[in-house]
């Protein structure tokens, strides 16, 4: 990603020769204009996304800002849309925007960077606008292939037990997990898949200076130490009713497949499949017993919107058009995989630590392989986890 001082000193230098049209640094400009519109708009605003597609931030915020606003008369929604983004305008805003990023190491990403991922552009006109992204940017390039993996934030204890089952299989195997950080089924989903070393991406509905829910705040720096933190409102941003079912779309439109874990009959997470479905992504949901209220919206998914019935993670990389991972844990005809995790349970101590290379050479496996598998038996309770390594968990200290 190019780098460019987007300081709050450099904003207000940038942006009055900007609106004159007579900047000499035509990258700089680009950008700044991107953050200024973040501030006028509220996710998803079609009418700023077909301007900015017409004639990019700059152009399009000086026809917006400017004197001149006779090419808005003729197109009545423009004008109206004009009417709702300039009281928003603050050079203040922007520029705290701009410092907060700064303190928190946030990075802005358009769609002018190679680290810009381009599955977003299938949501058209209702693309974001930029993304800001804490942690590394480059990984958005690494989300293919990847499957969002999503459920009520009231989970039950069977709901967060299949995201984690889920999550932590499909990480094993090489497969990226999207999610939107919230407590419920989307923590679990990311805490799984940190266990296992695998990528996750969570998409926030707020800044992502500001972490929530404030109980993720760890979470949410694990997830960015390792993978990104995203959000297309800019830093300091509150999370809103809206901004959250918005977010959705995000994290419909970067991941191949949505798979809904467990939903109550008007859960959130039906609104990310109803964009998953509306952007022809593949859907997938999990039953649960007849009797939750829990699982009402899966069910009602899987009879009334034609989502695939998902059982296990093998599902959903059928769903997805990739073959059986040779660690996972479950076969394609649904029996239990035992081979590769009883060589390494095998390897393994009672009594003695051992570190991961050492495992993987007492197995005949390669580190990586080793590693996934032992994240798997660790969530289960199988193997402990310590300073010097591994050992198995039926034992006494």
């Amino acid at each position: 990603m190019t780098s460019i001082d987007l300081s709050p000193r450099a904003a207000r230098r940038v942006l009055r020769p900007l609106l004159a049209g007579d900047a000499s640094d035509a990258m700089a400009v680009e950008r700044l204009a991107t953050v200024v519109w973040c501030h006028l708009v509220e996710p998803g605003d079609s009418a700023a996304g077909r301007l900015l597609s017409g004639l990019g931030p700059a152009e399009a915020l000086r026809l917006v800002i400017g004197d001149g606003t006779t090419e808005l008369v003729e197109d009545t929604d423009l004008a109206t849309a004009r009417k709702r983004w300039l009281p928003r305008l603050s050079l203040e805003h922007v520029s705290d925007a701009l410092r907060s990023a700064s303190r928190a190491g946030v990075r802005l990403v358009t769609r002018a960077d190679p680290e810009w991922p381009r599955q977003l552009d299938d949501l058209g006109h209702h693309a974001p606008v930029c993304l800001w992204v804490r942690g590394s940017a480059s990984r958005l390039l690494e989300l293919r292939p990847s499957v969002a993996v999503v459920g009520a934030r009231a989970a039950t204890s069977y709901g967060e037990h299949v995201a984690i089952e889920l999550a932590a299989d499909l990480a094993g195997g090489g497969v990226a997990v999207v999610s939107g950080g919230a407590y419920g089924v989307d923590g679990a989903a990311h805490r799984a898949v940190l266990s296992v070393g695998g990528l996750t991406v969570a998409l926030l509905a707020g800044g992502v200076d500001r972490p929530y829910p404030a109980g993720h705040a760890g979470l949410l720096d694990r997830i960015a130490a390792t993978g990104a933190v995203v959000s297309e409102a800019p830093c300091g941003s509150a999370p809103t009713k809206w901004r959250f079912l918005q977010r959705n779309r995000l994290i419909a439109a970067l991941a191949e497949a949505t798979i809904v874990v467990e939903a109550g009959w008007r859960s959130g997470s039906l609104n990310t499949a109803g964009h998953a479905a509306a952007l022809s992504r593949h859907l997938g949901a999990v039953p649960g017993p007849i009797t939750s209220a829990a699982s009402a919206g899966t069910h009602r998914l899987l009879r009334e919107y034609g989502a695939q019935c998902i059982t296990s993670a093998a599902d959903i990389r059928e769903l997805i058009g990739l073959d059986e991972s040779p660690t996972s844990s479950v076969a394609a005809d649904g029996r239990a995989r035992t081979d590769d995790t009883t060589r390494v349970r095998d390897a393994l101590s009672a009594r003695t630590w051992r570190d991961t290379p050492d495992v993987a050479r007492r197995a005949g496996m390669t580190p990586d392989e080793v590693e996934a598998i032992l994240g798997l038996l660790h969530l289960e309770g199988a193997v402990v986890r310590g300073p010097a390594g591994w050992r198995n968990a039926n034992t006494r200290d």
